[in-house]
């Protein structure tokens, strides 16, 4: 990644994800059942058309492996924290420590998979233990005690929407799954990919949210333990699709937002102004994110290799694109709440991107 063409977004993406993306890097799966591939069980609250458990050849007397340790598939989670993200943790200890305690739930429902982590605890008990300020000292083991209560109660409300989102998640990937036979045929059809992105369109915004996002991530983390590699590949899609929807949104809300302040006017004011710039069309470099946030992610390569031919007629140069990635990291992807899975599955999708262009840049060089 060139640090220097990126500053701010480029340094964000490094201080939030690894080096490599794991939940948007593209699966060497070659086609098949989904069904077909599935060991013994699998607690989706639906059922799938085939099932080929594995076979249990061993003894009873010899001992047997022990399951895998549940883990979150967002690569964000799966390591302990960086400097970078120990900086990041500060500031939310920070502010929840000098926030109001009814402020409190609102705050960690936001980020419940880092709140909730040992690795932040234990970063308040460390800052508690090196503080010299009684004050300060008092402030920080407030807050680890009013975290405990105020994690069960977010948890509590939490499971009570886990089913909605459940059923939310089910919905778009049982679109995946071929109309006939129920089988979910990997790699996906691309009619099996827009029914994906059917189902999930139809769904209220408003519930795709750190509950639907810990849904995904729950039912990835047991295809992985089961060795459904094709079944985690759907779930990539389902994540692949959210990122492109939410920060498309986003970015319309972004230029609803900067019109307003640039011309000093009101919202309303605003938003006349951005329909009077759409009727004549998005820049090009514009257009062209706008329409790699619409499409499959497998189908990006070719959508800029032709755009990049055609520079000189019409087409959006990579360093141009390169640019509305970077305008809508900042303005985006960094306005939404630090340590959130919405701030990391976003990061990691526009990661992916980023990492695209630089490859076919390399190859057209």
């Amino acid at each position: 990644m060139h640090l220097s063409s990126l500053s701010l977004s480029s340094a964000f993406l490094v201080l939030i994800l690894p080096a490599s993306c794991n939940a948007f890097a593209p699966q060497n799966v070659r086609a098949s059942s989904v069904a077909s591939v599935a060991p013994t069980s699998i607690s989706f609250p639906f059922t799938f058309s085939l099932y080929a458990a594995a076979a249990d050849d061993d003894d009873d007397d010899e001992p047997q492996e022990q399951p895998v340790p549940a883990q979150s598939q967002l690569e964000g989670n799966q390591r302990a924290p960086t400097a970078q993200e120990l900086s990041v943790m500060d500031d939310m200890i920070t502010k929840m420590a000098n926030a109001e305690p009814f402020e409190l739930p609102n705050a960690v429902s936001k980020a419940i998979r880092v709140v909730s982590s040992p690795q932040f605890f234990m970063r308040i008990a460390s800052r508690a233990d090196q503080a010299t300020d009684a004050t300060e000292k008092a402030r920080l083991i407030a807050l680890s005690e009013n975290l405990v209560s105020t994690i069960d109660a977010v948890v509590s409300t939490m499971e009570e929407r886990l089913d909605d989102r459940a059923k939310d998640v089910e919905s778009v990937v049982k679109a995946a799954s071929e109309p006939g036979s129920g089988e979910f045929l990997v790699p996906l059809s691309a009619e099996r990919v827009e029914a994906m992105r059917e189902a999930l369109t139809k769904l209220d915004p408003a519930s795709m949210d750190e509950g639907f996002l810990s849904t995904v991530d729950a039912w990835m983390n047991k295809s992985h333990q089961d060795g459904m590699d094709g079944m985690v590949t759907i779930l990539q899609k389902v994540l692949q699709m959210y990122a492109g929807m939410e920060i498309k949104r986003g970015r319309a809300t972004l230029q609803a937002n900067v019109g307003a302040a640039v011309s000093g006017k009101s919202q309303a004011s605003a938003d006349e102004v951005v329909a009077e710039e759409a009727k004549e069309g998005p820049k090009p470099a514009a257009a062209l994110m706008e329409r790699l946030m619409e499409i499959d992610a497998d189908l990006w390569d070719i959508e800029m290799r032709k755009s990049f031919e055609d520079k000189d007629d019409g087409g959006v140069s990579s360093k141009a694109l390169m640019g509305e990635v970077q305008r809508t990291i900042e303005g985006v992807v960094l306005g939404l709440e630090n340590g959130s899975m919405a701030q990391r599955v976003q990061a990691e999708f526009l990661k992916e991107l980023i990492q695209r262009i630089e490859a076919l840049e390399k190859q057209m060089s």
